[in-house]
């Protein structure tokens, strides 16, 4: 059976320190994703609250992944 999943760069999994310009992104998502989170807030607290503040935590994670690295996992210049 022929596999068509790509393999991950090597590096996929170690830390990559950012780049002067990809912090100054960083940041623009985690304040945009920060001041999101305050909105949330906002419900009444249930389980579906937290389940919303996680997956948007979810989110700011994998933005950062998204602005340091490509789909492959190699790192971006």
């Amino acid at each position: 059976m022929e596999s068509h999943m790509r393999t991950l760069d090597p590096s996929a999994f170690d830390y990559l320190k950012p780049t002067a310009g990809q912090v100054e992104s960083m940041d623009h998502f985690r304040s945009a994703a920060k001041a999101y989170a305050d909105v949330l807030d906002m419900l009444p607290d249930s389980p579906d609250k937290t389940y919303a503040l996680r997956k948007l935590r979810e989110i700011a994670m994998w933005a950062n992944i998204a602005i340091t690295r490509h789909p492959d996992g190699t790192p971006r210049a």
